[in-house]
């Protein structure tokens, strides 16, 4: 394992998603990273002074024109890629609210699909995180949201 020199400041990236389930069917975005097509939910980082409720409502509208609201929290997964890079994921169950499709979508996503848990599995994945986070889901695996609590300003 790699050490830090003393300059060097480490921080994980921390990202929220979003799981949104209907007909046993789920929200899954297909986008282009480092020019590869891949599948995740709708997903991103947290912004500076954002709380983690706020990034995830956010992040699914830039990415499906669709307003989320968290019901439960999934869960929280650590994942260090092969290159090093870690990241800290609270993934959020929901559901969807007004659509808005006259948006643009985030740079990147290509679509929005509807996939069931054997399809997705079959896609090109962003991490492997997609398919645990579904399957916790699946599982039914919740947390109330007062678990996640924030102290902004």
């Amino acid at each position: 394992m790699a050490h830090l020199k003393l300059d060097q400041i480490w921080k994980p990236h921390v990202v929220v998603a979003a799981i949104v389930e209907q007909q046993g069917r789920f929200l899954t975005i297909e986008e282009t990273i480092r020019d590869e097509r891949v599948f995740n939910q709708p997903a991103g980082h947290l912004d500076p002074n954002e709380t983690l409720l706020d990034a995830v409502k956010r992040e699914c509208l830039e990415e499906t024109a669709y307003e989320f609201e968290p019901r439960s929290l999934i869960g929280v997964y650590q994942w260090v890629t092969p290159e090093g890079r870690q990241f800290l994921r609270f993934t959020f169950a929901g559901s969807l609210g007004v659509h808005h499709p006259d948006r643009e979508l985030d740079v990147g996503i290509i679509a929005a699909h509807w996939l069931t848990r054997e399809e997705i599995e079959q896609k090109p994945l962003r991490s492997p995180v997609v398919t645990r986070c579904l399957d916790d889901y699946l599982l039914g695996t919740r947390y109330p949201l007062d678990f996640v609590t924030s102290w902004i300003g």
